[in-house]
């Protein structure tokens, strides 16, 4: 039996996809982008995920590893319509194809959530310290007007008889 040997770097035609397979619920889609032969179902076997999409989160959610995609569109795996608008998003398309806007994708800044409650209660706390100053400022004036008029009282008390 005959059996072709390839050459290391050589490429071959493969029906290979790179597309959405839908997971979740009724009316709450997620997404897993997925390597997969074109002729496999749209949720049956796939080769390898790399992947995930989440269009109902705010701003949508997408995470792909981008070395595994800019590896399969290498050896020649076709995106479908969805995953190429979102490997464009990503900068993953511009990279793999060498053409300039590699960079396009907008993340979100990472909060570190200790540091964040940190500073909030710090913030509660220095709110809560001004309110305390101020009622014992108005208090000492208070107290200050009080004793004022009660200097002023006896004396003219003491005026008039």
């Amino acid at each position: 039996m005959f059996r072709p040997t390839i050459e290391p770097g050589v490429t071959t035609k493969v029906a290979v996809k790179i597309r959405l397979k839908r997971m979740g619920k009724i009316r709450q889609a997620q997404y897993r982008v997925v390597v997969v032969d074109s002729r496999k179902k749209r949720d049956g076997r796939v080769i390898e995920e790399i992947g995930y999409y989440n269009p109902h989160t705010e701003p949508s959610t997408i995470d792909i590893n981008s070395e595994r995609a800019q590896y399969w569109i290498g050896v020649g795996a076709q995106p479908s319509e969805a995953v190429l608008a979102q490997l464009k998003i990503t900068g993953d398309w511009q990279v793999a194809k060498g053409l300039e806007g590699g960079s396009t994708l907008k993340t979100v800044e990472k909060v570190d959530a200790e540091k964040a409650r940190e500073e909030a209660i710090k913030a509660v706390q220095d709110e809560a310290e001004k309110r305390r100053a101020a009622k014992a400022k108005a208090r000492e004036e208070a107290e200050a007007k009080a004793a004022a008029e009660a200097a002023e009282a006896p004396a003219e008390e003491t005026e008039e008889a």
